[in-house]
């Protein structure tokens, strides 16, 4: 057993979501949203040396040492698996582990509002999910992948960085695809796809003007696509994909995502009041022919009135969601306001 196992144990034994190394300091856990440091003397760079090395390829760590970043996962035998990021600072070197599920959770069990369901019906199409890092993005995307695998005979494509859940068979074939190590980019991934006989693609991150722009073709062409921005918002995430193309190129972009744009659902995180555990709050936008007019005409301000006027198909606006966790009981006001947009709306 590698000695950094010791560490993953206590990690998930206190069910927390990242294991934090660092120079100079005690190694620390994120348990419900907040980093706390175990009862540990502070890593020396002969600690870090030993504990990165340890579950690093050689040919990655050299990678690492040549460009001064590394993503990739690690499995602890059958109890869990990591998603790695290895990074250079000013004080030597440092690591992050996020705990990736062994077990897909169930849609149904993530609280998604049942309209998210629906995406998993869709013969072809653009999907976002979006929010910052540490949303469950890529856990509520691997419970759509693994209900279209699970009820539908599709050629499921996956390109990830590093690839975090694995898929087992089941109706579907499935092929994952990790960036750096089987094929070299995203946008490669997505060019090839098209000879491979593909019905859904699984795009990691839309981070570059390329990807993005192979992905909504390929939806336009009839796949099923989902995708993943860091953006907070169902309008931010519209003028993000827009605002990525040339000047001169935006209007026809806008005329692509009108007509292959299915729908955004952006989430974040909410710390539960019992300090167990967090929720998802959710945005919810889907396709109308309103909203395919807005994206043409370039009037995202008007997607805010979209999602108010489109609450008998599912849609929802990120405050709405927090309010009813609030409401509930599940997230204190406290937790509403930090996290809601308009602030005055949570300030009593």
């Amino acid at each position: 057993m590698a000695k950094i196992d010791e560490l993953f144990n206590i990690l998930i034994d206190r069910n927390g979501s990242d294991l934090h190394l660092t120079a100079g300091q005690p190694p620390k856990v994120r348990l419900h949203g907040r980093i706390e440091a175990l009862d540990l003397p502070p890593l020396t760079i002969v600690d870090m040396m030993e504990y990165m090395m340890e579950v690093c390829e050689p040919v990655r760590w050299r990678k690492f040492l040549d460009s001064g970043d590394l993503d990739f996962a690690y499995s602890l035998a059958d109890r869990a698996r990591f998603r790695a990021n290895y990074f250079q600072h000013i004080h030597g070197l440092g690591a992050v582990f996020r705990v990736i599920p062994t077990e897909i959770i169930p849609l149904a069990d993530l609280g998604m509002p049942p309209a998210v369901e629906r995406f998993v019906e869709l013969r072809n199409g653009l999907i976002l999910m979006t929010g910052p890092t540490g949303s469950g993005k890529s856990t509520t995307l691997a419970a759509i992948i693994d209900m279209i695998n699970s009820q539908q005979c599709k050629h499921i494509l996956t390109i990830e960085e590093p690839i975090e859940f694995v898929h087992p068979v089941k109706k579907s074939v499935i092929v994952q695809r990790e960036v750096g190590i089987d094929v070299k980019s995203f946008a490669d991934g997505l060019r090839i796809a098209p000879r491979q006989d593909i019905d859904v693609i699984l795009v990691g991150e839309m981070r570059d003007l390329e990807t993005i722009s192979l992905a909504v073709s390929a939806a336009e062409r009839g796949l099923l696509v989902f995708g993943t921005l860091h953006t907070n918002s169902a309008a931010k995430t519209i003028d993000r994909i827009i605002d990525v193309f040339p000047t001169e190129q935006r209007d026809a972009i806008r005329a692509m995502l009108a007509q292959s744009l299915k729908g955004v659902c952006t989430q974040t995180l909410c710390k539960n009041a019992d300090g167990r555990g967090r929720s998802a709050a959710v945005e919810l936008l889907v396709s109308t022919p309103a909203l395919s007019n807005i994206i043409r005409e370039g009037k995202t301000s008007k997607i805010n009135n979209i999602i108010q006027t489109g609450a008998d198909l599912g849609m929802q606006l990120m405050d709405d969601s927090i309010a009813r966790l609030q409401e509930s009981g599940l997230i204190d006001g406290k937790e509403a306001y930090l996290k809601a947009f308009n602030k005055e709306r949570f300030q009593q």
